[in-house]
């Protein structure tokens, strides 16, 4: 016996096409994320881009210098407000002034610039006329081409040159370890000059092509190093002892250099 319109089934048919059926705009409007808070910060008149990120590992608020942006980059909890962010930005402001003034300044690629390759400084030399692409000569790095294209074929070529050297530093390291990284991928980043994740893949910052060689060769021995202890023990550290004389020299280079490599282009 079929049921009238008001019955159970035709009840549940329904309330099974309305879940099923896509939202309405307004539906959708109400339910879209809000945008991330704007916390301004201005130095001296000059209104700074402040970058937020929420980080459910971070235990505390903590901020630095973005170069590239001429900004800051704000690290937070997720749980933190915004009435609390923006006074934690406003207390950092005499902070933020003085390291301004101690930053130095960015370099552009362009022609005359100086440009460290392996941490040797080069001097950028634009050469139209030129027909072998980016290439090091007399102490120069030479880009041919048109004008508008020297910053990027510059930025593409360091970044070749990196994945050169970086991919035979780690196959060399991780043929003495016996071991075989999953992936290689090189990247800007920002917070890291290199990582391990625990399927052995690797990752680098492209930058370090800037860094003297005995950096770069540290930080790549330190990821391969992972592939056999993943963690920091002393294992880890007689492991990456193996590979590289004087690791404890290469880190002080970073700490005191590194954040000045993304000062370049």
């Amino acid at each position: 016996m079929r049921q009238g319109a008001g019955g159970p089934l035709e009840r549940l048919v329904g309330r099974l096409r309305q879940a099923l059926s896509p939202p309405s705009p307004a539906a959708s409007a109400k339910a879209a994320k809000p945008t991330a808070p704007v916390i301004a910060l201005c130095i001296d008149g000059e209104s700074l881009p402040v970058t937020l990120r929420r980080n459910p590992r971070a235990k505390r608020l903590t901020l630095r210098l973005d170069p590239q942006r001429d900004g800051v980059v704000v690290v937070a909890p997720p749980h933190v407000g915004l009435a609390v962010l923006k006074r934690f930005v406003a207390d950092k402001s005499d902070w933020v002034r003085t390291q301004r003034t101690r930053q130095p300044a960015g370099v552009a690629f362009t022609d005359g610039a100086t440009v460290p390759l392996l941490g040797v400084p080069h001097v950028l030399r634009h050469q139209p006329e030129g027909r072998r692409g980016v290439w090091v000569e007399d102490g120069a790095l030479r880009v041919s081409g048109q004008a508008d294209h020297l910053a990027r074929r510059t930025t593409d070529w360091l970044k070749r040159r990196a994945r050169t050297e970086i991919l035979a530093r780690a196959h060399r390291h991780a043929g003495h370890l016996g071991v075989t990284p999953a992936r290689i991928t090189l990247r800007d980043t920002r917070s890291r000059w290199g990582s391990c994740s625990s399927s052995g893949a690797l990752s680098f910052s492209w930058r370090l092509i800037l860094a003297p060689e005995a950096v770069l060769d540290y930080v790549v021995a330190h990821e391969v190093a992972h592939l056999v202890e993943f963690n920091h023990s002393p294992r880890f550290w007689a492991v990456v002892g193996q590979l590289v004389d004087d690791p404890a020299a290469a880190r002080q280079w970073l700490r005191q250099n590194g954040p000045g490599l993304h000062r370049y282009g």
